[in-house]
């Protein structure tokens, strides 16, 4: 259902936003989108069917490079720094792009990019096979009573992982042992090789693993339950802790501010006449997990701005932020 409503309200979007037929900016040379996190992952992974969309739209190349480090930071740093030619982006979830600053990670705001959405991914609590919790109730349990002992693989402080498992720890009390990793394919790999207990990365990166059974879920960070092909629904965290802040975690690729207007009107309308309607895209949001949602302009500005705000808090309230929210535009939710 939420799948649905989503890919049906971007293709509203899209529509009602389309640009005239007037862009007509084609790329001279192979476009570079800089994926700041390891190969594999859910930012990989979509990223790489988008630039497979956007050749089509666009009628140029699109190249897909992996710089992982720092949260996501290095690689994004490089798309901040590059020549501002609109042949250079990068990629990832947008709420980890807009609490760069308030982590102290990377002095850019959400404002500060032209953000192009392509699907909304959710975050599942996950156990290895082999651990004894078999329910969210058990796992919350055990952060309240022992949770030095309950190691949780994450992308680091800027990831949408870590952003989950700070929510719960708000909502549910208690506290548990993050373990960082680069990218949240590695983070996957460690809770199913038994290195950590848990992870709370994506459906996007965990499905295939929950498919063959490599994977427990117990909920997903909704308050919905979740479809994955293959191996059936997961319960949403709601279930177990009624006050878990819920909010569309959307993914995208962007560029800074800067690039040429050209560039900007032939994306807008690449968005608004291909992407809303990409069938490869609605096929791989399927497959994870994941809803279809291609907005972009002051739409998808408007649409990651919740995300933004709890990431953003979460981590000033947590004591892992180096700036105050509100100090740098991001109000408290």
């Amino acid at each position: 259902m939420m799948r649905r409503a989503l890919y049906a309200a971007a293709a509203v979007a899209a529509v009602s936003l389309a640009m005239p037929a007037s862009a007509e900016w084609k790329p001279t040379k192979p476009i570079t989108i800089i994926v700041p996190w390891a190969a594999g992952g859910s930012t990989d992974q979509v990223t790489r069917v988008t630039a497979g969309e956007l050749e089509k739209a666009l009628g140029g190349n699109v190249v897909v490079v992996n710089q992982p480090g720092a949260s996501g930071s290095i690689g994004t740093k490089a798309a901040l720094d590059a020549q501002k030619d609109g042949y250079t982006w990068t990629a990832g979830a947008a709420k980890d792009l807009g609490t760069y600053i308030v982590s102290g990670t990377l002095d850019t705001k959400i404002q500060d990019w032209h953000l192009y959405l392509n699907v909304a991914n959710v975050e599942i609590f996950s156990v290895n096979p082999s651990s004894p919790l078999k329910d969210m109730g058990e796992f919350v349990k055990m952060m309240k009573e022992k949770g030095d002992s309950l190691s949780v693989s994450t992308g680091g402080v800027n990831s949408s992982s870590f952003a989950a498992m700070e929510a719960l720890k708000g909502a549910a009390g208690g506290t548990y042992k993050n373990v960082t990793y680069d990218g949240g394919n590695p983070a996957v790999i460690a809770a199913v090789s038994g290195e950590v207990m848990a992870t709370s990365q994506l459906g996007a990166e965990q499905a295939e693993m929950i498919r063959a059974k490599k994977l427990r879920p117990l909920a997903v960070a909704s308050d919905k339950p979740l479809v994955i092909e293959g191996y059936g629904e997961i319960p949403p965290i709601t279930n177990w802790v009624k006050n878990y802040p819920v909010t569309a975690n959307y993914f995208g690729i962007w560029a800074p501010k800067g690039i040429p207007a050209e560039v900007v009107q032939a994306m807008d309308k690449a968005w608004a006449d291909h992407m809303s309607k990409s069938e490869a895209l609605r096929k791989y949001a399927e497959s994870k997990g994941a809803a279809v949602g291609a907005y972009y302009g002051e739409e998808a500005q408007k649409r990651v701005m919740p995300a933004v705000q709890v990431n953003a808090w979460q981590m000033f309230e947590g004591g892992k932020a180096k700036v105050k929210p509100d100090t740098v535009g991001i109000p408290k939710p």
